[in-house]
């Protein structure tokens, strides 16, 4: 597995930044780069079930292993989602166990600056490279409107 970073700034106050990352309509906009049915479900509670899934249902299974609201969200992978069902035992599954995206807000000049680290499989490092650039650049635009 490897870690890919990613840094963007961003002329909003932090809290504006995190809403358009999370809130459901915004986040569907943003992720739309990485599948263009994107969505997210999650209690917002540490130890607590999170899924990122796309139009037929697969994905990832994760939980939140930190959280300061508007600040940070660490989100770890348990293992990914098929046609709805969660799977956390096959060698698919247990190849993201453990892997962790990090979204990182700080307060700089003039706004925020978003930091965001994954581990991924190196097979999808060009796919997460678009989504991210793309994604980002969206996360941007719709915290600056």
């Amino acid at each position: 597995m490897e870690t890919l970073t990613y840094t963007i700034k961003i002329n909003a106050p932090k809290q504006k930044v995190w809403d358009v990352l999370w809130t459901t309509e915004t986040y569907q906009t943003w992720t739309k780069f990485f599948s263009c049915s994107s969505t997210m479900q999650t209690d917002w509670k540490v130890g607590g079930k999170t899924y990122f899934l796309d139009g037929d249902r697969n994905g990832m299974v994760s939980t939140i292993e930190h959280l300061d609201e508007s600040n940070t969200v660490v989100f770890k992978h348990l293992g990914i989602i098929m046609d709805g069902k969660e799977d956390l035992e096959s060698n698919d599954a247990n190849s993201w166990a453990g892997a962790l995206e990090k979204y990182l807000l700080t307060d700089v000049e003039e706004g925020t600056q978003l930091h965001v680290e994954v581990d991924i499989q190196p097979e999808y490092t060009e796919m997460m490279n678009k989504g991210f650039d793309q994604g980002l650049a969206m996360v941007k635009y719709l915290a600056e409107k």
